[in-house]
């Protein structure tokens, strides 16, 4: 039996969601408008009594899965780890493919957000990055490159 449906988004806790909102806005995402949410509902789903948070979904321009920054006012936040390497247990990258790799990497940089290693070519078909970005949150950015079938 199947439980599963269809992917719908990935959320990421962050401290400032305004700059990490504006990071991946300045990538090509389109947000919606931030809305708080609090009450018995969210008590329920994440196990804490008296919480609030700030919430900003993101979409790509196609649409599909979308990302889900999240900012608790209540309680307060708990130090997470952001220089964590790409290989330490947990969730690691958000992966977007861009249309031009380096222009993405030069935007980011230009917003102070660097590399985390260099830019790498597999097979002859991608070339990605992992950048990392607000509160070291690592993005994987990807462009196939010319005459490569997008299956």
């Amino acid at each position: 039996m199947t439980f599963v449906r269809r992917f719908d988004h990935v959320g990421i806790t962050v401290a400032d969601i305004d700059a990490a909102t504006a990071f991946f806005v300045g990538l090509g995402l389109r947000a919606d408008d931030k809305m708080a949410v609090e009450g018995e509902f969210l008590d329920t789903v994440i196990g804490t009594t008296g919480a609030r948070t700030e919430i900003v979904m993101l979409r790509t321009p196609e649409g599909g899965t979308t990302l889900e920054l999240s900012s608790f006012t209540r309680p307060d936040h708990l130090p997470g780890s952001p220089a964590a390497p790409a290989n330490e247990l947990g969730l690691r990258n958000v992966a977007f493919e861009v249309t031009d790799l380096q222009a993405a990497v030069d935007h980011a940089a230009a917003s102070g957000y660097g590399l985390v290693g260099g830019i790498g070519e597999y097979e002859g078909v991608w070339r990605m990055a992992y950048v990392r970005g607000p509160e070291g949150i690592i993005v994987s950015l990807a462009e196939r490159l010319e005459g490569q079938d997008p299956r």
